[in-house]
């Protein structure tokens, strides 16, 4: 566990089509953090650095490319519709390989990405619960079909070396949680409570409960 002066980054996985809510609820929170974690810093990533285009319309500029991705503690893929792009993108592909598995987490329909990797196959797992749209499936329910062996989980959370978070929203309590894996429980809290997240946070663990297998 790092001392809260303590150096960390986090390096937010991005791709056009990317779900803006997703950096949102990963950047947004690191960069509140910081108020209270001096040493904490987040980084996007992309194939290529330059513009990316959301789902939705919206443009941001990925920092890094993925030759050039900065030494993170954790890389963090986003989803969004372009997910099923992605997942069969052999850059993308590659570059999750390359990384050790504890170094890797999702948000929402970036564990079907993971899971395309193979860096689910064998572990539990969690995303979004809920069809959007014209989806005919759940993405829960995909995950299963995306990797060899892995199991879907209803949950807030899944931390089984690989952390994977749930739908959308959950980008933040994902966020959180990562802080505390980093930085301790005692500093996650505080985060949760300058964002204004502290009983959101705590009814969302209530609610959908956090996985960590033995």
């Amino acid at each position: 566990m790092k001392d809260r002066s303590a150096l960390a980054q986090l390096g937010v996985v991005i791709y056009d089509g990317t779900e803006p809510i997703d950096i949102g609820g990963t950047i947004g929170v690191v960069s509140m953090a910081a108020r209270l974690l001096p040493g904490l810093t987040a980084v996007t990533i992309a194939a290529q650095p330059g513009p990316v285009r959301l789902a939705g319309g919206l443009t941001v500029l990925a920092q890094h490319g993925f030759p050039d991705a900065p030494p993170c503690d954790v890389f963090i893929v986003c989803g969004g519709p372009a997910w099923r792009d992605q997942s069969q993108n052999p850059t993308m592909m590659a570059f999750l390989r390359s990384r050790p598995p504890a170094q890797v987490a999702s948000v929402c329909t970036g564990a079907l990405i993971l899971a395309a990797a193979g860096l689910l196959d064998g572990l539990p797992a969690t995303t979004r619960r809920r069809t959007v749209g014209t989806e005919e499936q759940a993405p829960l329910q995909l995950l299963a079909t995306l990797g060899t062996g892995v199991h879907p989980c209803e949950a807030l959370l899944v931390d089984a070396g690989t952390v994977t978070g749930g739908g959308v929203s959950l980008a933040i309590d994902t966020t959180l949680y990562l802080i505390g894996r980093l930085y301790g429980p005692a500093a996650r809290d505080d985060v949760a409570g300058i964002i204004e997240y502290d009983r959101a946070w705590a009814a969302n663990r209530k609610a959908l409960g956090i996985v960590t297998p033995a």
